[in-house]
């Protein structure tokens, strides 16, 4: 059984990275007891299109936000299909599906599965910072019945590092991350989208300043 998980864990990877994922973790999945193992896939942002973010988010940044999530959901879906062509179960969680907003919350938390799946630890900014791509990346997961080998959790943080807090515009984002202000941002978010800065609760100026440097 070891081996059989091992194999399927690389078979995944392969598919996932093949597919154009960019950061890929497997964890425990205790939630469903008919669905037990959590994949957990990210894929970056383009650096060109935060670099346009200034104090506001942009039309180019909100469409490349729904681009991103929309690639997440195929890459998560032809995975699912795989798993189940493989003779098992899978359930392809939305990237951005938020059950509510100003809770901020969704089927379940593709940032907890990422930081338990080893894809980055929780930042300042509320947000999962990648060792190498910082925040710059979406998020999306598939829960499934294959045996899979699992990850574990990086021992890892964001040190002196404080360029979210310095560019929040909401000053949301504290010293500690439990400390992260969820009703100011989500206000902000709603100032940026009544002044049709975007047509959906988004930002992106945080996610400028952590490139993973």
């Amino acid at each position: 059984m070891g081996m059989d998980k091992k194999l399927n864990y690389q078979k995944l990877k392969k598919l996932a990275t093949d597919l154009g994922v960019a950061a890929f973790g497997v964890c425990d999945f205790t939630e469903k007891k008919d669905l037990n193992s959590a994949v957990s896939i990210a894929i970056r942002l383009s650096k060109s299109v935060l670099d346009e973010i200034e104090d506001r988010p942009t039309k180019l940044y909100f469409h490349h936000y729904r681009q991103a999530n929309g690639l997440l959901d195929q890459i998560a879906m032809r995975i699912s299909n795989f798993i189940q062509f493989d003779g098992y179960n899978a359930l392809p969680v939305p990237a951005s599906q938020i059950v509510d907003w100003e809770k901020q919350t969704a089927y379940l938390s593709h940032k907890k599965i990422a930081e338990l799946a080893g894809i980055g630890w929780p930042g300042r900014s509320n947000l999962i910072v990648h060792p190498e791509f910082g925040s710059q990346i979406r998020l999306a997961t598939i829960l499934t019945d294959m045996p899979l080998s699992t990850d574990r959790p990086l021992k890892k943080d964001c040190g002196k590092c404080k360029r979210c807090i310095e560019v929040c515009p909401a000053a949301a984002i504290k010293e500690s991350q439990k400390d992260f202000d969820h009703i100011i941002c989500f206000e902000k978010l709603k100032f940026f989208q009544k002044q049709r800065y975007a047509d959906q609760y988004i930002c992106g100026i945080c996610v400028k300043a952590c490139n993973g440097k």
